[in-house]
């Protein structure tokens, strides 16, 4: 089966692209940073099949950071039969840098000229042939969004299968021409995983892992001689740039007809508001306000006791069919205690969910995420962490295992290293179902305010935490910020109700496959040893939580059931709510989790707890994923104690203050 890659700077459509040839559901946001790791999907054209391949979006080939890897390694070591250049039509002079490294690659590439539409507004004009002809690549003008001149792109592509792939026409002039030689015929007779052409182009460019490759392919004597070669990349690297940028240049120089006089776009003029060096941060906090009131405002009003009711009425009537067939008391207990009662629970905040997806989703389309990266620069600059270290916060609201593995964007080992350590403080939706059922029973007017304080609050302990880690663990200077704003676009409805289900359905695949086993599990424990009281202090779960329980009794929840249910949330964190319905609501004649929340907790304890939830050890999925990404299990370990020990600090910090002051 033929492999066709897609590859492009980040924000030019390159996933749009992929999901409109493949049909597939990946995440696609008007703001970099959103493919982190290669996708793949299917398409078949003209009753043939072929693998689609979704790159990171990347600048450039180097190996700065882990996107840049993924994509560099996967063309070079991967064989794709054709590599789709996907390019911002709008922006074409700065994606063609990308293009000229593939060129270099004497990889097949078909440029796809995408949002042609954007570039049509803006009276950009475009000789595709010329252009196609300056390159010496085949040239296809798209709109990804809207599906145009997908088919076009698909022929050319599968017709470039069976050619051979353009020669590298860019001049380098006499000198690097001639030290290019040089270094190939020093390299002749030496077998590399990677083409001999661009080998010698990185090594002149001093390319680290190039070198490191070259070093372990060559024999003693051309790793002496090496060493001249790197110190000639001091004086080469910067000359090749300006090379491939002159290429550029003379590609568009015939090809591209800009306005004489460029109007100043909507763009720059919302801009001017939202990033401003001194109102952006209030704006962003407005907007991120607003959000949380109306997730209430019409999660509460309009859906509000819907899926709760729904749940309920379906607990009863399975109840009473159990009933009438005579089935077991264990397997009545576990289907309507266990199961509604633990699992329901989890459910029943479904509405207030999606809201809050649907308005972060439309924040993403638009492309005022992004802005928000922009305008936290100058804070994390303060605090010695990187701006794009923002960004992979903010994909860690979704969930932390991407906020994870979003750090991949970041050049610096230090930056990526506090990235990771500090992503667990952001609130993910795991844990929304523990905030909004603390909130229904003790803050139920305060809904919008306590969320956003609670997110808010995420973010200055990661802040805080990211400060002391580079001052301590992790010395250095950060690498520069480069960050490109998208346009502001209209959001999609199609990409907007997408990218929110998404989020939603992993919310309810994890209720349904990990909560479920946790609930399970724990249930089972809170019936044994038979002849207890289940869901007693006597049953194993109770003696586990007795056990426990002195550690949370400072921050003023020392009860088991509390206990156990922390416990369960390092499993994942939906599991927390699970727990509490199962043994408290599950035994308590069908009283509703709020109102049994109500009858053990205080508003002062419940605003302890969810401190606790917001900082304390992340889900072993989030931990399972440190360790691959920082390949250490050491790290994992640390990331698990420390932010437990925070957590706990910060739980019994709110608890006894508040209790001295009288709450």
């Amino acid at each position: 089966m033929s492999t066709i890659a897609l590859v492009g700077n980040p924000n030019s459509g390159k996933t749009t692209l992929f999901n409109a040839l493949t049909g597939s559901n990946q995440h696609v946001g008007n703001w970099p940073g959103v493919t982190v790791e290669k996708k793949e999907g299917k398409i078949k054209y003209k009753n043939k099949e072929y693998n689609v391949v979704d790159l990171p979006g990347t600048y450039s080939l180097g190996a700065y950071s882990e996107d840049e890897v993924v994509a560099r390694d996967f063309i070079l070591k991967g064989n794709p039969d054709v590599v789709i250049n996907v390019v911002d039509a709008t922006n074409i002079e700065r994606n063609l840098y990308l293009t000229t490294q593939l060129l270099e690659m004497g990889t097949k590439v078909i440029l796809a000229l995408n949002m042609m539409d954007e570039a049509l507004a803006k009276d950009i004009q475009i000789d595709l042939e010329n252009l196609s002809k300056n390159l010496g690549i085949p040239v296809v003008a798209t709109v990804a969004s809207k599906r145009q001149g997908l088919d076009d792109l698909l022929t050319e592509a599968i017709a470039y299968l069976d050619k051979s792939p353009s020669l590298n026409s860019i001049n380098y002039g006499e000198n690097i021409g001639k030290e290019l030689n040089n270094i190939k015929n020093l390299l002749n007779g030496s077998t590399f995983d990677y083409p001999t052409d661009w080998i010698t182009i990185k090594l002149l460019e001093g390319d680290k892992e190039v070198i490191k490759h070259v070093r372990e392919k060559t024999s003693p004597n051309t790793k002496d001689k090496l060493v001249n070669i790197e110190e000639l990349s001091s004086i080469y690297e910067l000359e090749i740039i300006d090379k491939r940028y002159d290429f550029i240049g003379d590609v568009v120089k015939n090809s591209i007809v800009r306005p004489k006089e460029s109007k100043e776009s909507l763009t720059d003029k919302i801009d001017k508001i939202v990033t401003h060096k001194i109102w952006g941060l209030p704006i962003f906090a407005l907007v991120m306000f607003a959000v949380f009131q109306l997730t209430f405002a019409i999660g509460e009003e309009v859906f509000g006791g819907l899926v709760a009711d729904f749940i309920e009425g379906l607990g009863e009537r399975i109840f009473i069919l159990l009933e009438s067939i005579g089935a077991p008391d264990l397997l009545t207990s576990f289907i309507v205690e266990g199961i509604f009662g633990g699992v329901g629970a989890v459910f029943e905040f479904i509405p207030l969910i999606v809201v809050l997806y649907f308005f972060i989703g439309i924040l993403e389309d638009t492309g005022y995420m992004a802005r928000a990266a922009y305008v936290m620069d100058g804070i994390m600059r303060k605090l010695g962490l990187h701006g794009k270290t923002f960004i992979s916060m903010i994909v860690g609201f979704g969930c932390n295992v991407p906020g994870v593995m979003a750090t991949r964007t970041l050049d610096n080992k230090k930056d990526r290293m506090i990235a990771i350590l500090i992503n667990p403080f952001m609130s993910c939706g795991a844990r929304l179902p523990i905030y909004l059922v603390f909130i229904a029973a003790f803050f139920p007017n305060h809904g919008g305010l306590i969320l956003f304080g609670l997110y808010a609050l995420g973010v200055i302990m990661a802040l805080i935490v990211g400060k002391l880690f580079s001052k301590t663990l992790f010395k250095g200077e950060s690498s520069d910020f480069i960050m490109e704003l998208p346009p502001y676009r209209l959001p999609s409805f199609r990409s907007v109700m997408r990218n929110m289900w998404d989020k939603v359905w992993d919310f309810l695949h994890r209720a349904g496959t990990m909560i479920f086993v946790v609930v399970s599990l724990l249930w089972i424990l809170s019936i044994l040893p038979y002849g207890v009281e289940p869901y007693s202090q006597e049953s194993i779960l109770g003696r586990i939580g007795t056990l426990i329980a002195p550690i949370f009794a400072p921050a003023g929840f020392g009860t088991w059931q509390a206990s156990v249910s922390l416990f369960a949330g390092i499993a994942a964190k939906e599991a927390v709510v699970a727990i509490l319905g199962m043994v408290y609501a599950g035994v308590s004649e069908g009283t509703e989790l709020v109102a049994a929340l109500q009858q053990v907790f205080t508003p002062l304890t419940a605003m302890s707890f969810m401190i606790m939830v917001l900082f304390y050890t992340p889900c072993a999925a989030t931990l399972a994923t440190v360790k691959k990404e920082m390949n250490s299990t050491k790290w994992a370990v640390f990331m698990a104690l420390y932010t437990f020990f925070i957590g706990w600090i910060s739980a019994v910090l709110v608890y006894q203050i508040g209790t001295l002051l009288g709450f």
